[in-house]
């Protein structure tokens, strides 16, 4: 094979991997959460097959599950978001100042001026947030 040949073919293969290194993975917050409410889901749906049912058929049950997430507000300028509860997980995202973030559990880290709390939160992506930037709304969120 000429390099004519064999160029094209690596810059192709080198584009197709950036692509597929960069594209992010699809998934849900509440996926694998509660074995149980996969079941129901699908009791629900057979129940409704026959109706002219919408895609919001079980909007009720989707805030059930909800209601295990807490609420809270970034109080810092901006925080980062990280992969591990201390100050040494790799970055994940940022949040800025005035934020509502869904909590979905606690547990104690490393300390963030002398609060060793973090919150696990589920915006989007799963990542770590210093309990000391975040005022919680409404009841504390739970342990992990």
């Amino acid at each position: 094979m000429s390099l004519r040949s064999r160029f094209p073919i690596a810059v192709a293969a080198c584009a197709l991997a950036v692509t597929a290194l960069a594209t992010p993975a699809v998934a849900g917050d509440e996926w694998g959460d509660d074995p149980q409410s996969a079941s129901g889901n699908h009791q629900n749906q057979s129940q409704n097959s026959n109706s002219n049912s919408d895609w919001n058929q079980n909007s009720n049950q989707n805030q059930n599950q909800n209601q295990r997430l807490s609420r809270g507000v970034v109080t810092a300028s901006s925080l980062a978001l990280r992969s591990a509860p201390n100050r040494g997980g790799q970055i994940i995202r940022w949040a800025e100042r005035g934020e509502v973030v869904s909590i979905f559990c606690r547990t104690n880290g490393q300390s963030v001026q002398g609060n060793r709390q973090w919150y696990l939160l589920t915006d989007g992506t799963w990542a770590w947030g210093a309990a000391r930037y975040i005022r919680t709304i409404g009841s504390a969120p739970r342990w992990c």
